[in-house]
């Protein structure tokens, strides 16, 4: 009787230790409900593993920061104060603004004003950052901007810096005390202006048979023409009523002559150095002997041939084949469109033709069949 009494005993506590275990089968909602318990736990640790590797990371970057200015303002002596040099070597030193302007200027770039878990110090060298991509993009001729609207943009500032110096100008060509004019008078200016209006320069008319006896004397003539009428067109902006370049269209205007000197640089570079390429420099010239004589017509005919060519592919395609073919000969090398080679190219010829309205526009032709459309 006491042996089945123990036995029951151990029995009974082998079943209060086994309440808690799993029974052999289970139902699926609660497989369901132990996998999802199991996931949290899960997410539950990784977000606590991620906290605390951003933690780490936050303090050594702050360590980091403050280990280089305690080293910064060890290098520098109290007694020397910090030249210009010193700040321009270490932008975020000198890019100190407040956090308004930070983010006036991100939002004026279209960039987010803060990034998740970016302090104010980072806000600041990530703007310097993007300042400085964009000044390297503006001077190598990249960038958002095309150079037209970059241009139109400095036109106000353009023309403030111009008044500026005309009004100091003014100021020290004033007449003198007791009305006696001095030698950089007003009047004297005048006078100049007006002998220098009354002579306009003279220039030699571009001779064609150049082109066939001496294509080496064309580049001088060419040069010197192209560059009178741009200098032209610039005094022509100049001497506009203000109204007219604070409008509209006098800005884009000024922005065009911009532009268009900015793009006639390589031209005139290579013209210095004589090495146009040969199938240019004969229609070249032809435009420059037609404008001088104000034959527009024909000048813009010359240009038409230049740009787009008469070919009947004016895509540079000289071989269609690999048998020759009747009428073979009219796609030739020199009926290529040379607008459609490179951007350069394009850019000067198009000024090119922005000097020639120019020009007509300022010394019309004798005779109105000349005009171009």
């Amino acid at each position: 009787m006491d042996f089945l009494k123990a036995e029951l005993a151990t029995k009974r506590k082998a079943l209060e230790q086994d309440a808690n275990r799993p029974s052999k089968y289970m139902r699926r909602g609660e497989m369901e409900k132990l996998k999802e318990e199991q996931e949290r736990q899960r997410r539950i640790e990784e977000e606590k593993a991620k906290q605390e590797a951003e933690a780490k990371a936050k303090s050594k970057k702050v360590e980091s920061l403050k280990a280089n200015e305690r080293s910064a303002s060890r290098s520098i002596s109290p007694a020397a104060p910090p030249t210009n040099e010193g700040s321009s070597s270490n932008p975020s030193a000198s890019f100190n603004i407040s956090n308004e302007e930070a983010i006036r200027r991100l939002r004026a770039k279209g960039q987010p004003i803060r990034l998740f878990g970016e302090s104010d110090k980072d806000r600041r060298l990530r703007l310097r950052a993007l300042e400085l991509i964009e000044e390297n993009d503006a001077k190598e001729g990249g960038g958002g901007l095309n150079d037209f609207k970059r241009a139109l943009a400095g036109m106000e500032e353009g023309i403030d810096a111009k008044e500026i110096e005309r009004r100091m100008l003014a100021g020290k060509n004033s007449p003198a005390p007791g009305g006696a004019d001095t030698p950089g008078s007003d009047g004297d200016a005048k006078g100049k202006k007006g002998d220098k209006a009354a002579k306009p320069k003279v220039q030699e008319v571009l001779d064609l048979t150049l082109v066939q006896r001496d294509p080496n004397a064309l580049y001088p003539i060419i040069y010197r023409v192209l560059k009178d009428v741009l200098n032209e067109w610039a005094e022509a902006m100049d001497e506009r009523p203000d109204a007219v370049k604070r409008s509209a269209q006098g800005k884009m205007a000024a922005a065009t002559q911009v532009t268009s000197a900015d793009n006639l640089k390589p031209l005139f570079r290579m013209l210095r150095q004589r090495n146009l390429p040969a199938d240019v420099l004969p229609k070249l010239a032809e435009i420059v002997h037609h404008m001088q004589k104000r034959q527009y017509q024909r000048a813009n005919d010359a240009y038409l041939r230049l740009s787009i060519g008469n070919a009947a592919w004016p895509i540079g395609v000289t071989m269609v084949g690999i048998h020759e073919r009747s009428a073979r000969e009219k796609i030739s090398s020199d009926q290529v469109a040379h607008v459609l080679n490179d951007e350069v190219s394009r850019k000067y010829i198009q000024s090119v033709k922005r000097l020639l309205t120019f020009h007509q526009t300022k010394y019309p032709p004798d005779d109105i069949s000349q005009l171009m459309g």
